[in-house]
């Protein structure tokens, strides 16, 4: 089955590391079509990364997913009505999105996924709010033009900016007064050192950090790592909280020589966590009767989870970069939104 996906970010944030303190707030909606086990239509909303909100065609139903979230409606009474409705409405007119789309390339069987990104990012130190905009769209394939000429002839780009200045950041500094007990915390991570087998790579994993603007780097002798090893991206825990894996490859290296690496672990805000690594501490299957194994296969279903309940947040995309070049993917190049 050919699986084709369509992934259209208009705003969305920059995912650069920061001492200062940056809040975003992000919404997936998606859209698809024969895919087992998956609504049809998901919405659903993140503040630094913790889930808010949710939506999907199966309940049609907009609801809370942290308990502060219903605070909202101390002000403002409608507030789930009208996301309610404001979802079914997307929902119908993501699904005519498809078919369009579908028409336009000429494609008939087959997974098809739609998703839009919209967001924003806040800086409150310096009130400086960023967000991907452009004047024009750039339509990389001949299908698009009827849609870049539809977007511009209906002033697509001045709402977008309108959306991020004001309404995406008034929303976003109103979750953070609500939430503020859980958004403004800050949890360090339990560091552990894990190897399945004795010719595998030393993992160093953390697990229960929040929030997730954090990095978990290698370190020789002082000094970042660049090769030999490979980041996992950060993953949400279902307690709200994150976690990140490192792997190092030694095996062309000494055992006398493994206490010069270091794990290190930085969060924003909060000084730097060394972890040197000693052979007595790395966790191996068969040690205190524990398959860590096991640890792996968390880890995938987190994968999965992240899959279906950030809306294929990490699927293929096309946006602009810094300089507005447009940067496409490989498995779709088609800008296709409200069409």
């Amino acid at each position: 089955i050919e699986l084709h996906f369509c992934t259209i970010l208009l705003f969305g944030l920059k995912c650069s590391f920061s001492s200062t303190v940056t809040h975003s707030l992000l919404y997936f909606k998606t859209s698809s079509t024969q895919v087992p086990n998956f609504p049809q239509f998901v919405s659903v909303g993140y503040v630094n990364g913790l889930q808010i909100v949710y939506y999907d065609s199966k309940t049609r139903k907009y609801e809370p997913k942290q308990e502060w979230m219903k605070k909202i409606t101390e002000k403002d009474h409608e507030y789930w009505d009208r996301g309610t409705q404001r979802n079914l409405n997307n929902e119908q007119v993501f699904k005519v999105s498809i078919d369009i789309a579908k028409q336009r390339l000429n494609l008939t069987d087959g997974l098809h996924i739609y998703q839009w990104m919209v967001g924003c990012e806040w800086d409150n130190e310096t009130n400086e709010i960023n967000g991907y905009w452009q004047e024009t769209f750039v339509a990389p394939r001949p299908e698009a033009v009827v849609t870049k000429h539809k977007w511009e002839r209906d002033g697509e780009a001045v709402r977008a900016k309108d959306y991020i200045t004001h309404r995406c950041v008034d929303y976003l500094k109103k979750y953070l007064r609500n939430g503020e007990s859980v958004l403004m915390r800050k949890e360090l991570p339990l560091v552990s050192f894990l190897q399945k087998s004795p010719s595998s790579p030393v993992t160093c994993h953390a697990t229960g950090f929040y929030p997730d603007r954090a990095r978990l780097f290698w370190t020789k002798d002082g000094e970042e790592l660049y090769e030999g090893v490979d980041y996992w991206e950060i993953l949400p825990n279902h307690d709200g909280t994150f976690q990140k894996s490192a792997d190092l490859d030694l095996t062309s290296v000494p055992h006398q020589d493994w206490e010069r690496y270091e794990c290190v672990f930085q969060l924003s805000g909060v000084p730097d966590k060394n972890y040197r690594l000693e052979r007595s501490k790395i966790r191996t299957n068969g040690e205190d009767g524990t398959d860590y194994t096991q640890i792996w296969l968390q880890l995938n279903e987190v994968t999965l989870y992240k899959f279906k309940h950030l809306s294929l947040r990490s699927g293929s995309a096309s946006r602009l970069n810094s300089n507005n070049q447009e940067t496409p993917s490989e498995r779709c190049k088609t800008d296709l939104n409200v069409l």
